[in-house]
């Protein structure tokens, strides 16, 4: 997998606010008062159940925030896949910044590999079919370029990371230009050359209106399955197709049989469960 790690001065901001959240008007009492302060160890980021990792850069900011001298091995880096019982990665150091900084790094990385995980559990079921998963925006206020990055380490696409990077006319776009044509027309007039056209279209007579328009990608919002293989036919490869609206695992890969070029999952970013990871303490 060509997997490209997040640059570390976007992460830390992230970071930084969980654990100043975490550490609150006096820090870490509990541990402050159990463990010495040159007490040094050594634990183990291990699976507890089978999955997909992402999200160990910032677990690693966690520890070396709380001090530098934290070290982190990396056993199985983001992307890969795990088995329940299997070391993730070794941290070792301080053993006051390591339990300081361990539910921060958790919450990181436990939520991160939930989204990868459920995102190749996805991918792995329409292997073989031409469609990609992609996500939305319907990602946490502040998490977006991280949740994003946990899909592609699933094996899953992104779709826009914003309002600004491409054009998606949606139905209430459509309702208050007064119609499909007005919309598009109005967008290529505002936009410059490079900007993406989509256009999201309920019925297959709105689609046969879209495509006299030329647009690059059409979504088809929650269609039926013989919908979406009519939708596709009637396309022709003369523009990307999305399948979008209330997906669930069950139904991707009859969605991904009709042929359709990308199929977009809100519920990857907004609701896929944890992967349960734990940091286990290791006698030196």
């Amino acid at each position: 997998m060509n997997l490209s790690p997040l640059p570390a001065i976007m992460l830390e901001p992230l970071v930084r606010a969980a654990l100043l959240e975490d550490l609150g008007r006096a820090g870490d009492i509990t541990t402050d008062a159990i463990v010495a302060k040159e007490h040094h160890a050594t634990t183990v980021l291990s699976a507890r159940q089978h999955g997909v990792v992402a999200g160990l850069d910032l677990a690693m900011l966690a520890f070396r925030l709380i001090d530098q001298t934290v070290e982190m091995r990396v056993e199985r880096a983001d992307g890969s896949e795990v088995a329940q019982g299997e070391t993730i990665a070794s941290v070792s150091g301080p053993a006051r910044a390591i339990l300081t900084a361990e539910r921060t790094a958790l919450n990181f990385l436990c939520h991160l590999s939930g989204i990868a995980t459920a995102t190749a559990s996805i991918v792995d079921a329409i292997r073989g079919h031409k469609a990609k998963i992609v996500c939305t925006r319907k990602t946490a206020p502040g998490l977006r370029a991280v949740e994003k990055y946990a899909v592609r380490a699933g094996g899953g696409s992104n779709h826009r990371f914003g309002l600004d990077d491409a054009i998606l006319i949606k139905d209430n776009h459509i309702a208050i230009a007064g119609g499909i044509r007005p919309a598009i027309e109005r967008v290529r007039t505002g936009v410059g050359h490079l900007v993406k056209i989509e256009v999201e279209v309920d019925t297959l007579a709105q689609l046969d209106e879209a495509l006299t328009l030329a647009p690059d990608a059409v979504l088809l919002d929650n269609m039926s399955l013989d919908e979406l293989h009519q939708a596709v036919a009637m396309v022709a490869g003369r523009a990307i197709t999305e399948a979008s609206g209330r997906i669930t695992a069950a139904m991707v890969p009859a969605i991904a049989a009709t042929d359709v070029d990308l199929i977009s999952i809100g519920w990857l970013t907004h609701s896929a469960p944890i992967l349960d990871i734990g940091l286990d303490y290791r006698e030196l």
